[in-house]
């Protein structure tokens, strides 16, 4: 049952994004500066964005060595050189926007540990810097020296090091992006689910968390932001879900001999140190079939696999408890560039971060903004 107030006030906007995160709330503040007096709404269907903009592992980073070298395979040079420039511009971009200090980013460079396997990738590394010195104006990758000192296991061959890249908190970065959008006077109601949009007559149909209400919904505009998520309200669309899972021990006896943001395994699996703990996440392709899924459980086989690369490889010889886990789930397609394009009179998706949604979200959101009328 809707008041005559509830109705005439709350449910008619001239746009609405559909999702939270990074990429909705960017949208939504971008639209808002170039039009300061339209009604912009945002619907989400959690208290806090359901996908992964607060469960990553809070790394400031736009690809390790081998990552790139293997994002190669699939895409072309130029495409690969152009997404990691917009990847470097939007850490660039949010840095600027609102501090290190408000991001808590902290520029501790980069790392990626190479076994015996991936080796072989040092050869390509100058290649790749000379590729990518247009956009650096520097080499990018280096190796370490005396890579032993840093406490990792035999295994470890070699470590490469970034000195573009660095670490943050995703909560204070979404804390920042509810402030900015509170500001300008973006509304936002959690605990909506969204069960259908008519994309040409802007019509939004929500229930309520408890799903005991529908409510109808009329924008001027729809942004889909969704994710992972977005094949409920654009069923045709090239995702797929990617869920990353996430482990923190609880805080350490010993002083962690390494600082940074680590990768290993072509990116798969990453991990850093924060507040005397160890985070180590990832591993997806360890069970592939399986972790293309929009469910956030945690799957036996991948905590295993990360346990055992905490305890084996990473910090060898150290008692390690764990405290938390938790899953995210990320989206992909067949190449990684992310997906933005109008899908009807009224309506346009921005998604398909490929699981670098900290990096590229602002940059995304604002690309989907200008695409729904938000100016250039």
């Amino acid at each position: 049952m809707i008041s005559y107030w509830e109705q005439k006030n709350f449910l008619s906007y001239d746009i609405i994004l559909i999702g939270s995160g990074f990429t909705g709330l960017s949208a939504a503040i971008h639209y808002k500066k170039k039009h300061p007096k339209a009604k912009v709404l945002i619907l989400e269907k959690e208290i806090f964005p359901t996908g992964a903009s607060t469960k990553n592992a809070g790394f400031a980073c736009f690809g390790s060595l081998t990552e790139i070298l293997d994002d190669l395979w699939t895409m072309t040079q130029d495409e690969v050189l152009q997404l990691v420039k917009k990847r470097h511009k939007g850490l660039t971009d949010i840095r600027k926007q609102f501090g290190e200090k408000a991001l808590g980013y902290v520029p501790s460079h980069g790392f990626e540990l190479l076994d015996e396997d991936n080796l072989p990738a040092l050869d390509q590394m100058d290649y790749l810097n000379k590729i990518l010195k247009k956009t650096f104006k520097a080499d990018v990758f280096s190796k370490v020296k005396k890579h032993e000192k840093m406490g990792f296991s035999s295994a470890v061959k070699a470590v490469v090091e970034n000195r573009f890249e660095g670490e943050l908190d995703p909560a204070k970065y979404l804390n920042c992006l509810w402030e900015m959008a509170s500001s300008l006077g973006v509304k936002i109601l959690t605990g909506v689910s969204v069960v259908e949009i008519q994309r040409d007559s802007g019509l939004i149909i929500a229930e309520n968390l408890g799903k005991s209400r529908i409510y109808e919904f009329k924008a001027g505009k729809i942004g889909i932001c969704t994710n992972a998520f977005t094949k409920k309200l654009w069923p045709e669309s090239e995702i797929k879900p990617g869920r990353g899972l996430i482990l923190l021990s609880k805080p350490l006896e010993d002083k962690i001999p390494w600082k940074g943001s680590f990768h290993m395994d072509k990116g798969y699996v990453y991990f850093r140190q924060i507040d005397g703990r160890l985070l180590i996440g990832g591993a997806r392709n360890k069970d592939m079939e399986k972790e293309n899924t929009t469910d956030f459980e945690v799957n036996p086989k991948i905590k295993a696999h990360l346990v055992e690369l905490a305890k084996e490889v990473i910090l060898p010889g150290k008692n390690l408890d764990w405290e938390m886990e938790w899953t995210g789930i990320m989206a992909f397609g067949n190449k990684k560039i992310p997906l933005i394009q109008s899908i009807g009179e009224r309506t346009a998706a921005a998604v398909r971060l490929g699981g670098m949604g900290v990096a590229i979200g602002w940059q995304v959101g604002k690309d989907l903004s200008k695409l729904l009328g938000g100016g250039n």
